[in-house]
């Protein structure tokens, strides 16, 4: 017994770092540099001679303060007003999260992976479709946790157990007692943004000059295009910019429904849009961290209905990538199906969605495990399965080793085999990437086990994942915490703006 425990002990393990990544891949082009200058001049002709609209009179007084011209709520944004707030934003923003060995860098060649994010709905075998409630929130964000190579914590599903005027403190709650990695904040009005800064600053024993001095936070801004900035958006780049935190700044635009049918006038759109919000960060507060984003893909034309993991969706993260290294500001892009189950058209629209942002050589990809139906539902199968995927591209960035292998060769004579060699023996056990979900046993042995499919497999393992201790919050800070929310609740919490 003695001598089982201590070979077990002594098994080595693969040493490969998930939590810090570089796209290994050489960036691909789908316009030339010309036409990727001509894209962005033209950008900023729709923003200097159309326009957007701004919904919110405190946006509105800030661009016009800064020279752009303002006529009712359409603000029309000189090219000189947008250039130098491009200078300004800052090219490498460092993220701080609730441990070092989590913190992450945001800027062209780093690569963060994130989950499906912003659903009303879970799905699961054991339990089925249903509405998202806050046990299924705290349930995805402990298997986000779980997995290193997903490295920041976003809104994966939308609790509507939970009152909106306290959703804030039971999704910041969650993300702080579950995991230490980088958390999300919603831009839902200032009294929830300064309530859950509050929260946090606190929770991880900030001062209020530690807390703006330093990276601890996000939020996602979708524009709403065609080019609009509603008032919640426009309040959220404005709040998080003054207190030093990051938006990620994000039009959705589909080719044909929101957007030009084109993938070059989709991105003509989504570029206008985002140089907007970017340009309203740095007007608030130059040097404020702010990441380029882009989600842009087709519809079916037949029904309307959003399609993604098409060509068409990989072309236009290529461009939104030549786009942002033409800016030179990370950038933010989306796989996602619209798959209704975790079958094999979900699988392959993820994947064909996912290869596009890693070739367009996005910094963070978002909606990379878990997401199905174009968004309304995150699938704890597809994020198990959707994870092994991630797994396999991450060995990728590890840096190869140079063993020629000719010690083997010397061994293993003509006609022999390479199983029991000293130089096989030596290094069997950590070589290769062992699977999360694969089944590379023959037939006989699968048929013996069960026969179990690759979503069969994966439900057993995130029911093992949930039932395993997870991470540990400091308990004093937790207290704190709760105190804080029941004082926040009882004065009636912070209902959304709109």
């Amino acid at each position: 017994m003695r001598r089982g425990r201590r070979a077990a002990a002594e098994t080595p393990k693969r040493d490969v770092d998930y939590r810090r990544l570089r796209n290994p891949f050489p960036a691909m082009r789908l316009f030339s540099d010309d036409e990727v200058a001509a894209l962005h001049v033209a950008a900023l002709d729709v923003l200097e001679r159309l326009g957007i609209k701004v919904l919110l009179p405190e946006a509105v007084a800030i661009f016009e303060q800064a020279g752009a011209t303002v006529r009712d709520d359409m603000v029309f944004i000189g090219r000189d007003v947008v250039e130098a707030a491009l200078a300004s934003a800052p090219r490498r923003i460092k993220l701080r999260a609730g441990s070092r060995d989590r913190d992450l860098t945001l800027e062209l060649g780093s690569l963060v992976f994130q989950p499906g994010a912003g659903a009303p709905h879970a799905t699961d075998l054991k339990r089925g479709r249903r509405p998202g409630d806050l046990k299924s929130f705290r349930e995805l964000i402990a298997l986000t946790h779980h997995f290193d190579v997903l490295h920041m914590i976003p809104p994966l599903i939308e609790p509507q157990d939970v009152p909106v005027h306290a959703r804030h403190y039971a999704t910041l709650e969650a993300q702080l007692e579950l995991s230490d990695k980088f958390p999300f904040i919603f831009s839902r009005g200032t009294p929830q943004v300064e309530q859950s800064f509050e929260l946090l600053r606190d929770f991880r024993g900030l001062s209020d000059e530690a807390f703006t001095d330093e990276v601890h936070a996000y939020t996602i801004i979708n524009t709403n295009s065609p080019r609009q900035l509603d008032i919640p958006m426009s309040q959220g780049l404005i709040d998080f910019a003054r207190f030093g935190q990051v938006s990620i700044v994000t039009p959705f635009t589909l080719m044909g429904a929101m957007a030009p049918i084109t993938v070059g006038g989709a991105l003509t759109l989504s570029h206008a849009e985002a140089l907007a919000a970017i340009t309203l960060t740095q007007l608030v507060n130059p040097g404020a961290p702010v990441c380029y984003g882009t989600f842009t893909s087709n519809v079916d034309m037949k029904s309307g209905a959003p399609a993604f993991g098409t060509p068409e969706h990989f072309r236009a993260s290529v461009l939104a990538g030549q786009l942002a290294r033409h800016i030179g500001l990370p950038w933010r892009s989306a796989s996602g199906s619209a798959a209704n189950l975790n079958d094999v058209q979900a699988a392959n629209e993820t994947q064909m969605g996912l290869w596009g942002c890693l070739m367009g050589g996005a910094t963070v990809v978002i909606h990379a495990a878990g997401w199905l139906e174009g968004g309304l539902t995150v699938s704890y199968e597809k994020l198990i399965t959707d994870i092994e995927v991630l797994q396999m591209v991450a060995e990728l960035c590890a840096q190869p080793g140079t063993d020629l292998g000719v010690e083997a060769l010397e061994e293993v004579q003509p006609g022999g085999h390479f199983f029991g060699a000293g130089h096989t023996m030596a290094r069997y056990q950590t070589e290769f990437y062992e699977p999360l979900v694969a089944d590379w046993s023959n037939f006989g042995t699968w048929t013996e086990r069960g026969a179990q499919d690759a979503t069969t497999r994966a439900t057993g393992i995130w029911q093992r994942i949930l039932q395993e201790p997870g991470h540990a919050a400091d308990g004093d800070r937790l207290e704190a915490l709760r105190s804080r929310i029941g004082q926040m609740e009882a004065a009636g919490g912070a209902a959304p703006e709109s």
